[in-house]
């Protein structure tokens, strides 16, 4: 199975960052929060990706054409032409396949998803994630729970924490206090999507096609689309502010999302 990831929004609530890259190569420690999600669905034996790029979709494409020199040591010899450079740890390299497609600077999220139909081929089903959320869902699992049911879609479903303390009060007295809870009632979109291949009937190359809206919206209301429940860590990376906790988390020593050796 292929693994979709969207690369290719703007990220404008993380500015700070995003002004000068795009947000998949934001760094968490070392390597950038794509790399971090790859290595997730790498873990559970995918490795085929294909990245849907926009906004400075370049610079990924770059990243990793200049991969194996950015991970490893080496010799450049500049006036060789047969063995010019020489790579002396490339056990390093990850055994990924990464197909890079331009699917607009302004297309939305469905309409960059149908831009890579044909990359998609005759698969049957697909993974899709975005390029900016973290979580240590069981791919094997997730998968298991959409074979078994049967219908088109499967959302991961999550509970963030709250970005503010939790008051419990009576008579303006305060009863306890909950700094950051988990959110307790309602799921949201945690992303980690499994996919048919019938995904593609409902969305369009129009660049306003928004996966989250009609597409979406449409599966509902034909009983097509199911919900996995992650309990779990999940932790998304939209402002500047989660990407300081991130990289905290991973710099302690204390990153959930971390399920590879």
């Amino acid at each position: 199975m292929k693994v979709v990831i969207l690369c290719g929004g703007q990220g404008t609530r993380l500015r700070e960052e995003t002004e000068y890259r795009p947000k998949p190569l934001v760094p968490i420690g070392e390597m950038p929060i794509l790399w971090h999600i790859m290595k997730t669905y790498s873990h559970y034996g995918y490795k085929n990706f294909i990245l849907c790029l926009g906004y400075k979709g370049d610079m990924i494409k770059d990243y990793f054409l200049k991969f194996e020199e950015l991970m490893n040591d080496f010799t450049l010899n500049l006036r060789s032409k047969e063995e010019r450079v020489i790579h002396h740890n490339s056990s390093t390299l990850e055994d990924w396949n990464i197909t890079f497609v331009n699917t607009g600077q302004l297309s939305q999220t469905g309409s960059r998803v149908a831009k890579i139909k044909d990359f998609i081929g005759s698969d049957k089903e697909f993974f899709l994630t975005y390029g900016d959320g973290l979580a240590n869902v069981d791919i094997s699992k997730l998968l298991e729970f959409h074979h078994e049911h049967g219908k088109t879609a499967t959302i991961t479903a999550v509970r963030p924490p709250s970005r503010f303390g939790e008051i419990s009060s009576k008579d303006n007295k305060v009863l306890s206090f909950n700094e950051k809870p988990t959110v307790s009632e309602g799921h949201i979109n945690g992303g980690f999507f499994v996919f048919k291949r019938e995904l593609f009937d409902f969305l369009s190359t129009d660049d306003d096609c928004i996966l989250e809206k009609k597409p979406l919206e449409n599966l509902v209301k034909k009983e097509e689309l199911m919900m996995y429940p992650h309990s779990d860590f999940w932790q998304c990376m939209d402002t500047y502010r989660d990407s300081v906790l991130l990289n905290e988390m991973w710099n302690k020593g204390n990153a959930p999302w971390k399920v590879w050796e």
